[in-house]
């Protein structure tokens, strides 16, 4: 199949088929013309980094666990160890953003969004950068 059919299967865009070709994630046949043609191990491949990249991981974890998926002497201890790191960053973002919106949050409390000009919101975020030390 063609760039744009394996796209529409995978649900990716064929800028993004393309691309993991260019860096090495899957390397799809060519046609005598010239043309990408997508086989199903390969339409396997791109669903594998799609499903991968939805849990946030980096085009190298994807390649690794790409390499482990295709690798019949894998040991599950490998993946999960991966799988386990990925985790530790997700669960360091989410407290980074449940922060940030417990502070978005205080922020908006505090304004009473009328028509004067004095904005707790405004005054919060000026404060934030003022309070930065200097660098330098």
């Amino acid at each position: 199949m063609n760039v744009n059919q394996a796209a529409k299967l995978t649900g990716l865009p064929s800028k993004t088929l393309r691309y993991y070709e260019e860096v090495g994630l899957v390397s799809p046949a060519r046609a005598a013309n010239g043309y990408r043609v997508f086989e199903e191990r390969d339409i396997q491949k791109l669903a594998f980094i799609a499903n991968a990249r939805s849990l946030g991981f980096s085009l190298e974890e994807c390649r690794r666990l790409l390499s482990l998926y295709e690798d019949p002497s894998r040991s599950s201890a490998q993946v999960k160890s991966i799988a386990q790191a990925q985790l530790k960053i997700l669960d360091v973002k989410l407290r980074e953003l449940l922060a940030m919106r417990r502070e978005l949050r205080r922020l908006i409390s505090g304004c009473n969004g009328d028509d004067r000009p004095d904005c707790p919101i405004v005054e919060g975020l000026a404060q934030r950068f003022m309070a930065m030390p200097d660098e330098g």
